[in-house]
């Protein structure tokens, strides 16, 4: 089992960028793969970004690509989501989420674990 704890949301102008972090508990975090996710208000959970166990595969939404970044240290049991460019559709709250698998899945039903999540809000 894992817990996850994300930190970093907060407001920002558009154009701007944030650096969201995920930290998780247990000693086996590299078997997981790690994926953002986020919520606006009034709409569905959506994919943003995925990346494989040992970091070396990632995947993105269409709409952020060349915007973010995600990237994991497994060392550290972190994972991060790098925002540049901030539009104020970003607006949402961000979920990281875990699964003990290997398929980089976009379903959100997939993820098994889910941390409490942060707010980033990006003003026009």
């Amino acid at each position: 089992q894992v817990q996850l704890v994300e930190s970093g949301g907060g407001l920002v102008q558009a154009g701007g960028s944030l650096r969201l972090s995920c930290a998780a508990s247990g000693r086996t975090f590299s078997i997981y793969v790690m994926a953002w996710f986020r919520q606006a208000p009034g709409k569905e959970r959506e994919f943003v970004a995925v990346i494989s166990r040992s970091g070396g595969s990632t995947a993105y939404t269409d709409s952020v690509k060349g915007r973010f970044t995600i990237s994991r240290d497994n060392a550290k049991n972190t994972v991060n989501l790098q925002m540049n460019i901030l539009k104020p559709e970003d607006t949402a709250a961000y979920y990281c989420a875990a699964y003990p698998g290997m398929t980089l899945t976009r379903n959100p039903n997939t993820y098994s674990y889910w941390g409490q999540g942060t707010q980033v809000t990006v003003s026009s």
